[in-house]
């Protein structure tokens, strides 16, 4: 059940993106354009929705920006107020608890043997001492730049770059907001950002390594989060004139879904993460009716899981994977195992949350957190929010 408190127009929008995510990764593994679904819509068009996934992650990104933003304007005052310590200790409480659980399982399962969780890419087996290595880029930060430099060399652990996307970002900007004083200063910064980001994603098109992983290439994603969440609270609209442009928003950010990722490697993600800012300066503190709550509620539920679907759901289709592979797919099975898939992977994310971490950062931030804890419903993307 979701708390009334949280922005269900904010969990909905990651709800979508998470099973976008997951109906991309999907696709990869089981080719599901190739599928009963040819009856009622083209190759063509399937293709489009399943394969520009990695937009889904480009949204979260500016979620996460406007999520953080707004916490440490809740949490501390002013951005100049950020307690440093604090904040590192909030978000390794709620993010190292579950990654190193989803870490710690890739490892078992490589060392057992299985295709999707060892060690190696189509041309170099690295071997179970590479475990070393990929956890620990993970854990601390780097995972992205490892994969620019050696490929894609593990299924199941390739996806947690935009972790170290994220934690690199978590570690610079609360130092930024206690460095940078002046407001014209940081506003200078988040401009060269902006447009660093289409820069260097235009300089490296031709390599996805870089031009959808780099931190260079998805900070303006997280930025324009920040803005949002800056200018959120200035913002004063009649309500169903903030429900018409962030209607136009989300018309907006469809579209460039659909126009696809080939071709738009600079600019596309540009103009979604301009897109989806303004939904979230459109939905902040919108207010929300029971019918229509109750009518998003399951993607919202799956938004307010989304960090624990993000790392366990590829678990759970690598698996799926050495049980049923590519090969022995039935195409009229395509699409019951595409919904055990998604059920699975929500019933996954649900007990890991529910028994393991939530428990666990409720405890850690108690313990070692309390003196500045104000316990925030919409805690990043990275987090529950």
């Amino acid at each position: 059940m979701l708390d009334r408190d949280r922005n269900v127009h904010v969990d909905l929008l990651r709800g979508i993106c998470i099973l976008l995510v997951m109906l991309l990764h999907y696709s990869l593994a089981y080719r599901l354009h190739d599928s009963p679904l040819n009856d009622w819509l083209p190759v063509d068009t399937l293709k489009t929705i399943f394969f520009n996934g990695n937009y889904g992650v480009s949204v979260f990104f500016v979620i996460s920006g406007f999520l953080i933003t707004s916490n440490i304007l809740r949490r501390y005052g002013s951005p100049a107020g950020t307690d440093v310590i604090h904040f590192y200790k909030l978000r390794l409480f709620r993010l190292y608890p579950s990654v190193v659980l989803a870490l710690a399982i890739i490892t078992v399962l490589g060392l057992a043997g299985l295709r999707c969780f060892v060690n190696a890419n189509r041309h170099t087996d690295f071997g179970n001492g590479f475990f070393v290595v990929g956890n620990l880029s993970v854990l601390t930060f780097w995972h992205n730049i490892l994969m620019e430099r050696v490929g894609y060399f593990n299924y199941a652990m390739n996806i947690y770059w935009s972790l170290s996307v994220e934690e690199v970002f978590y570690l610079l900007y609360p130092l930024v907001l206690v460095t940078v004083q002046k407001r014209w200063a940081r506003l200078a910064l988040a401009a060269v950002c902006v447009v660093v980001g289409p820069v260097y994603r235009g300089m490296h098109s031709d390599d996805e390594l870089y031009f959808m992983y780099g931190n260079l290439a998805c900070v303006d994603m997280l930025v324009y989060g920040c803005l949002a969440a800056a200018v959120a609270g200035n913002v004063v609209l009649p309500a169903p004139l903030r429900r018409m442009l962030a209607l136009v928003s989300v018309v907006a950010m469809g579209w460039i879904y659909m126009r696809g990722i080939g071709g738009h490697e600079a600019w596309g993600a540009t103009q979604l993460g301009v897109a989806t800012a303004v939904f979230l300066v459109m939905v902040h503190r919108l207010p929300t009716g029971s019918v229509a709550r109750w009518a998003a509620a399951p993607l919202a539920w799956l938004g307010s899981h989304s960090y624990e679907l993000y790392l366990f759901h590829i678990v759970v289709l690598g698996v799926m994977q050495a049980w049923v592979p590519k090969a022995a797919m039935p195409h009229e099975v395509k699409l019951p195992m595409l919904l055990l898939f998604v059920v699975l992977s929500a019933a996954f994310a649900w007990v890991v949350a529910r028994f393991y971490g939530d428990p666990l950062n409720r405890a850690l931030r108690g313990r070692y957190a309390g003196a500045r804890r104000t316990v925030s419903v919409m805690d990043g993307v990275g987090s529950r929010p």
